[in-house]
């Protein structure tokens, strides 16, 4: 027996277990030092140092004496052939009831090599998981520090599975321990996870923070006795020190700095500082000090005191500029608070009789919502559902009669309909946020009154709903109740709907009409029909198969003329195979980024470069001058001519503006033809970057209100 670390976690649980309940947890620890002697783990050390570290890690969030107790026996079912009678016999029922939850979470994990058998695998180990948080929390509490300790101690796994494992961590335990609240299971989870799915960039990020502690640590020293001091004056207990960023959360923020322009030295938050007090009262009372003191930042305050997220995180958050023009961000929160900040649920286990409390149940209420989704959905779709509808941050809305619905951030009216029910999803024709009618893409925001208008026929919902450039449905359950009404739909129906899309999509992008068979293969469909039945359907959307037609398929037909191209610069082709060589864009077919193209060597001017659809190079006899090229780092705009037919309305040519402004185009001009039956035929030339973004816009334009069409054209 390892005397000192059991001995730690003796000493951990005294702090504040009754000494029967110690009696308890030293018991089980000895019962599994018996049953796992002489095993040994992958890193060489006793397998006993496993379910003890298990244990240690829920003694810091003062778990009850049952749960440390299953967490020191939680492999000895599986791994020793200890039968769950032997546990219940010797620890009772409520033990054996978390011993046996959380080894039937263990028998979950799938090592097969099929990405479909691993899909499904981990669906079923996270609907089991999530299933098991709902009736006890601490079975998955378990498991989240069984996760956390494997993550200490992954360098001992092969490289291809430690990447696996990490992967899993990041997108599922992390996301969940967040889900539940608890702070410090999730930071080390998400820093561990990184630094095996991208070393280089952790130990980068560690290093340069590294650099910086000594200057940052002296900084948040000086700025802490101020205040502290200041704070002494209104006789307010405080506790001021100062809190590191986490890598991971670094890296995050680095993301969002480099999409400014910014670098690593521009990141004034790396330390933050943090303000412990006695109440709620004397929060705001600190808060108000702290804005005395130094400059606050009004668009970077918040109040999670009166409105707390959705996990129970409570604590004032504010930045001020600090010491001249150093932002400082300052968190003010009770004792009690910071508690259950850390911990979550865990921090206020209120057990009784092996019954949680209602409080619990009410903090927990979002698991329920689970039981029949797995009913409802494939294993991609229940992943895809939980990811981004369950383990992310939340938003609350009011429906007319003032009940608060809870939805995921980032959420819209339609989300907020199939919420609500889904035939009021499938009937939807508008909403209203606030009594003002707002479209349904709209980005729904915490307090926001939601009145959705509904057709009285059974309208059925539309294809432009499952287009993701379009934004209508962000959550997973909205969009798979759409695609399940068109999946009860006739398959000849998808199959005709889908031709009419693809053949609307070829048009638009101005190429020849391909072999539906090939883009077919390409997208891993066993023939056409599957195909158009799937495009038709909204299993996949006219994005995915435009891709493909711009750049994975070898277009073949009639060419289309644009106007000639703004130069290129000679390191946006790339001749494959050969030194660096003059090129220039061929003025018979003028290609775009995203389309195949080919070289031709022209003597005495060096490359020219076609679409390999262009007639000039299909019917070119002598072969030999043709190269390969490909695109390379392209950031010039190409002229292209885009045709809208529509019913005239006014508004019409402003409301098309916008969409291309959104999308940072340039409309280099517009002229317009009218019609005697009342439709008008615009025509556009856009700066665009490649066919890719054309397809996009394109797609955009055509949901506007009275267009009929939209296509490529001829100069």
């Amino acid at each position: 027996m390892n005397r000192m670390e059991v001995s730690a976690l003796v000493e951990k649980g005294s702090t504040y277990l009754p000494e029967d309940k110690v009696a308890l947890v030293t018991a089980a620890y000895g019962f599994a030092s018996k049953a796992h002697e002489g095993q040994l783990r992958k890193t060489g050390e006793p397998f006993l140092e496993h379910p003890l570290n298990t244990a240690l890690i829920l003694a810091d969030f003062h778990l009850d004496a049952e749960t440390l107790a299953a967490a020191l026996l939680h492999d000895v079912l599986e791994d020793c052939g200890v039968s769950l009678d032997e546990v219940e016999g010797s620890f009772g029922p409520e033990v054996a009831r978390l011993v046996d939850g959380v080894t039937k979470l263990n028998r979950l994990t799938s090592r097969s090599r099929t990405r479909e058998a691993k899909t499904k695998a981990q669906a079923e180990n996270l609907r089991k998981m999530l299933l098991a948080t709902a009736e006890d929390l601490r079975v998955v509490l378990i498991k989240l520090a069984d996760r956390l300790h494997n993550m200490r101690t992954l360098g001992a796994l092969p490289a291809e599975r430690r990447r696996a494992i990490a992967q899993e961590t990041l997108e599922i335990y992390a996301p969940l321990a967040h889900r539940l609240g608890v702070r410090q299971a999730k930071w080390q989870l998400e820093d561990l996870a990184f630094r095996y799915l991208e070393p280089r960039a952790y130990h980068r990020i560690a290093r340069l923070v590294a650099g910086k502690r000594a200057e940052r640590e002296g900084y948040i020293g000086e700025v802490s006795e101020i205040l502290r001091q200041e704070l002494e004056k209104v006789d307010i207990q405080a506790r001021v020190s100062g809190r590191p960023k986490h890598i991971y959360s670094i890296y995050q923020k680095m993301g969002k700095y480099d999409a400014q322009g910014k670098d690593f030295g521009d990141i004034h938050d790396l330390f933050a500082l943090r303000v412990l007090v006695n109440s709620v009262s004397d929060c705001y009372k600190a808060l108000g000090i702290i804005h005395n003191l130094w400059r606050p930042m009004p668009e970077e305050f918040d109040d999670f005191i009166a409105n707390p997220k959705d996990n129970g995180y409570q604590a004032l958050h504010t930045t001020v500029m600090c010491q001249g023009t150093t932002p400082l961000e300052i968190q003010v929160r009770t004792h009690d608070m910071h508690r259950v900040n850390e911990y979550g649920v865990a921090s206020h286990w209120l057990y009784k009789e092996g019954k949680v409390g209602e409080q619990f149940h009410d903090e927990i209420a979002w698991l329920r919502q689970l039981g029949g989704w797995r009913e409802e959905l494939n294993s991609e779709e229940f992943l895809e559902s939980v990811k981004t509808d369950v383990l992310v941050d939340r938003v609350f809305v009011y429906t007319p009669k003032g009940e608060v619905k809870e939805l995921p951030r980032g959420a819209t009216p339609l989300d907020f309909a199939f919420r609500i029910h889904t035939d009021l999803g499938y009937r939807c024709i508008g909403a209203k946020v606030n009594g003002k009618l707002e479209p349904l893409n709209y980005t729904l925001r915490n307090g926001d009154m939601v009145e959705i208008m509904a057709s009285k026929a059974d309208k059925g919902p539309s294809l432009d709903w499952l287009n993701p450039e379009l934004g209508y449905v962000k959550t997973s359950h909205a969009r798979n109740k759409v695609r399940q009404w068109f999946k009860r739909q006739e398959r000849s129906q998808s199959i005709e709907q889908g031709k009419q899309i693809w053949d609307r999509e070829i048009k638009r992008l101005g190429i020849g009409l391909p072999n539906v068979d090939k883009v077919a293969r390409l997208l891993d469909f066993d023939d056409a029909d599957d195909l158009l039945a799937a495009l038709g359907s909204g299993s996949i959307n006219s994005a995915q198969v435009s891709l493909k037609l711009s750049g994975d398929l070898e277009p073949m037909g009639e060419k289309v003329e644009v106007l000639p191209p703004r130069k290129v610069s000679p390191v946006s082709i790339k001749v494959l195979g050969v030194g660096d060589l003059l090129t220039r864009l061929a003025n018979c077919c003028h290609p775009l980024p995203g389309d195949r193209i080919i070289g031709y060597i022209t003597q005495g001017r060096g490359i020219t470069v076609h679409r390999k659809d262009c007639p000039n190079i299909i019917h070119e006899e002598e072969k030999e001058r043709l190269i390969k090229v490909e695109w390379g780092n392209v950031s010039q705009v190409y002229p292209v001519v885009v045709q809208v037919d529509a019913w005239d309305r006014v508004g019409l040519i402003r409301d098309i503006s916008a969409i291309i402004a959104e999308e940072e185009v340039n409309l280099s001009d517009v002229s317009s033809s009218n019609h005697r039956d009342d439709s008008v035929t615009l025509r556009l030339v856009l700066e665009v970057k490649s066919a890719v973004q054309l397809s996009k816009i394109i797609s955009r334009i055509y949901s506007v209100w009275n267009v009929v069409s939209v296509m490529r054209k001829e100069a």
